[in-house]
C-alpha cells in the first residue's frame, strides 16, 4: 500500500510539472517531495550541469519512457539555490499545500443526545468553578519571587516581528550582492555568469554564454568535446571564452584607426582607402545573397568580398582596423606582397619542381609541380590577379603561387606514398 501511495504521489508531481512547465517554460521548477527537492526531465539535465549532480532515470506508471530525475535533500536547498540563480536561471520552488479533510455531515441530534449534552455542560461548569477557587487560594498563599525578564519577554511582539523582517531583508540584500567576475578581459571588462545550457527545442544541442559588464552575449553552440570537458571541470570559463568569444578578449584598437581615409603600401606606391563598411547582399540573383560582405572604395576602384564570421566579429568588436581587414580580404586583388606570405610549400618539397607555363592548348597560364618519383600534379589555371602579382608587380613568388593552388594535391600525393611504404614494410616483417 505504501509503494502504491508513493507512486501515485510521484505521478501527481510529474503531472504538475508538465502543467507548470507550459505556464513557465523559461523557469527551472523545483518540487518539494517529503524531505527532498526534485527536478524532472529537461530541468534535471540543466541543473545537473550547474550543480554537478548526477541525474537518474525514474520509471512511472503513466510514462512511456523513464524520466530524468535530479534530487537532493531539503537541507541542501540553501547551498544549491544560489548556484542556480547565479548561473542566470529563473527558479520556481513548488511546495505542496495540505488540503483540510472533508468533514462528515453531522447526524441529527435526538432527545437523549441533548440531555447528555446538558449533563456534560453542568459538570464542566462545576469543574471550572472549583479550579478557579483553588488557583485563587494558591495565588494568595504562594506569591512567586520576581525574576529578571528575558529580552523576548521584555519586547512587544510587533517590535520582534519588525526586527525579524529587518534581519531577513539584510540577509536577502547580502545574498543579492554582485558576484565576483569569473575573468577580466584585456580591456578591463568583467565577465560573469559564464555557463553552459541545454537547448529547449533540441536537447542534443548545448550552448555557452556569459555576461560582459552585465550585457548578455549571444549564445554559441558548443562542441561535444568542450561540453564533456566543462562538465568534468577540465575546462574553465576563461578557456571557453577564448574558444567561443576570442575577439571579446582581444585589446581594442584606437578610435583613430577607424577614421578615413587611410593609406596602404602597394606595389606601385601608396594606396588610399577612402571608404570601408559592412553590408548585407540584397540581390537575390547573386550566389552570395543574404551574406554579410566588406565593401572598400579606393578612388574610382570599388571592391566587395564575403566576410567571414571571424572577421565580422573582429570588426564589430573593434579589435582590428579597417586597414588590416582590407589587407587580409583584398590583398591579392591589390597585389600586396603581404597577401602571399601565408602560402608555403609543405616541408621537404623541392621548390625546383614548380612549373609555371602557358598551356598551348588554351593559351592560359598554369602552374604544376614535379615531385620526382612521387609523381606530377595536374595543371591549375592562374587567376588574372595572381598572374599580375607574379609577372608584373612581382609581389608573389613561383613557390607561393604553387603553394596556393597545389598544396592540397601535393599533401595527398605525399600521404599516399607514405601509406604505401608503411604497408610494404609491414608485409616484409
Amino acid at each position: 500500500m505504501v509503494k502504491k501511495k508513493n507512486a501515485e504521489q510521484d505521478v501527481g508531481l510529474v503531472r504538475m510539472f508538465n502543467d507548470m512547465k507550459k505556464k513557465h517554460p523559461d523557469a527551472l521548477l523545483l518540487f518539494r517531495n517529503g524531505n527532498f527537492y526534485e527536478m524532472y526531465k529537461e530541468d534535471a539535465l540543466k541543473a545537473s550541469v550547474i550543480l554537478a549532480l548526477k541525474v537518474s532515470d525514474k520509471i512511472l506508471p503513466l510514462e512511456n519512457d523513464p524520466i530524468k530525475l535530479l534530487t537532493f535533500p531539503r537541507h541542501e536547498l540553501d547551498k544549491h539555490l544560489p548556484k542556480l540563480i547565479r548561473s542566470g536561471q529563473r527558479v520556481a520552488i513548488c511546495e505542496a499545500i495540505d488540503q483540510p479533510k472533508l468533514m462528515k455531515k453531522p447526524r441529527e441530534k435526538t432527545g437523549e443526545d441533548l440531555k447528555s449534552q446538558d449533563k456534560v455542560k453542568k459538570e464542566n461548569n462545576l469543574n471550572q468553578e472549583t479550579m478557579a477557587k483553588k488557583k485563587k487560594e494558591q495565588a494568595v498563599q504562594e506569591e512567586p519571587t520576581k525574576t529578571v525578564k528575558t529580552a523576548a519577554e521584555e519586547k512587544p511582539a510587533k517590535e520582534m516581528k519588525s526586527e525579524q523582517a529587518t534581519e531577513q531583508k539584510a540577509e536577502a540584500k547580502q545574498e543579492r550582492k554582485p558576484r565576483e567576475p569569473q575573468m577580466i578581459t584585456a580591456n578591463g571588462e568583467k565577465v560573469s555568469h559564464g555557463h553552459a545550457f541545454q537547448s529547449t527545442t533540441n536537447p542534443a544541442d548545448w550552448y555557452f554564454t556569459a555576461k560582459m559588464d552585465g550585457v548578455q552575449l549571444k549564445p554559441q553552440k558548443m562542441d561535444a568535446a568542450d561540453l564533456a570537458a566543462y562538465q568534468k571541470k577540465e575546462m574553465t570559463v576563461p578557456q571557453l571564452m577564448e574558444r567561443y568569444y576570442p575577439t571579446k578578449l582581444m585589446p581594442k584598437v584606437s578610435e583613430e584607426a577607424f577614421q578615413m581615409p587611410k593609406q596602404l603600401s602597394g606595389p606601385d606606391g601608396a594606396i588610399t582607402i577612402d571608404k570601408f563598411n559592412v553590408y548585407k547582399e540584397k540581390d537575390e540573383q547573386r550566389p552570395d545573397y543574404g551574406k554579410y560582405k566588406f565593401y572598400v572604395q579606393m578612388g574610382d576602384t570599388k571592391m566587395s568580398a564575403v566576410a567571414s564570421r571571424e572577421d565580422l566579429n573582429a570588426y564589430f568588436d573593434r579589435v582590428v582596423s579597417p586597414t588590416q581587414l582590407v589587407e587580409k580580404n583584398f590583398g591579392e586583388r591589390l597585389h600586396l606582397q603581404s597577401a602571399y606570405e601565408k602560402y608555403q610549400l609543405p616541408e621537404g618539397v623541392d621548390p625546383k619542381g614548380v612549373r609555371v607555363a602557358k598551356d598551348h592548348s588554351d593559351n592560359k597560364w598554369k602552374v604544376s609541380m614535379d615531385l620526382g618519383d612521387k609523381g606530377k600534379t595536374s595543371k591549375h589555371e592562374l587567376s588574372f590577379d595572381d598572374g599580375y602579382s607574379l609577372f608584373k608587380a612581382k609581389t608573389a613568388t613561383r613557390e607561393q603561387i604553387a603553394a596556393k593552388y597545389l598544396n592540397t594535391e601535393i599533401s595527398g600525393m605525399l600521404s599516399a606514398v607514405t601509406n604505401k611504404l608503411e604497408k610494404s614494410a609491414s608485409m616484409k616483417m
